[in-house]
């Protein structure tokens, strides 16, 4: 299977900080334009359940030749473990999982296209279906090992801190 025929993908990168410390840091959507480089702001489009399941926020994404938001709903938050949430509620599941290593915590980064967010690209965009899915796929598959290593050197520095200051 080629890259660009690909349609969902795990990266991992062992980070040297807690479980708990990543999940506050990644389950803060409002940070998420320190990280990504598409998306580069975020906001809860109500508090009262900000960051529990069910909550939803938007998200403001930039690329050269385009700019849009999306809406996404929080689908897991369990601190210290995962982080998910669904594009559009049934296009593009992203989240992140947290799993305990020796010098640290493994963070993986995943990232599904589902099957509704195929089927809307296809009435959308009608014969240029593939090549938009194509599109998007190779964003997300470029951006991931960039977002990890952002949010690596965001959470070490955060750690380093507050050994620093102890």
């Amino acid at each position: 299977m080629s890259p660009t025929s690909k349609r969902q993908h795990r990266e991992s990168v062992t980070v040297e900080a807690s479980a708990e410390t990543l999940y506050d840091l990644v389950s803060d959507i409002t940070r998420t334009g320190e990280w990504s480089p598409v998306c580069t702001s975020c906001w809860w489009d109500e508090q009262a359940n900000a960051g529990q399941p069910g909550a939803w926020f938007t998200g403001r994404n930039e690329l050269p030749d385009r700019s849009w938001e999306t809406r996404s709903q929080v689908v897991a938050a369990e601190r210290g473990c995962e982080f998910a949430w669904v594009v559009g509620g049934s296009f593009v599941r992203w989240g992140y999982t947290m799993t305990p290593a020796d010098t640290g915590t493994i963070l993986s980064e995943t990232w599904e296209f589902l099957p509704a967010g195929i089927a809307m690209f296809e009435e959308k965009y009608g014969d240029q279906a593939y090549a938009q899915i194509t599109d998007r796929t190779e964003q997300a598959l470029e951006g991931i090992p960039k977002t990890l290593a952002a949010i690596k050197r965001i959470a070490e520095s955060i750690t380093a801190s507050a050994v620093a200051r102890s």
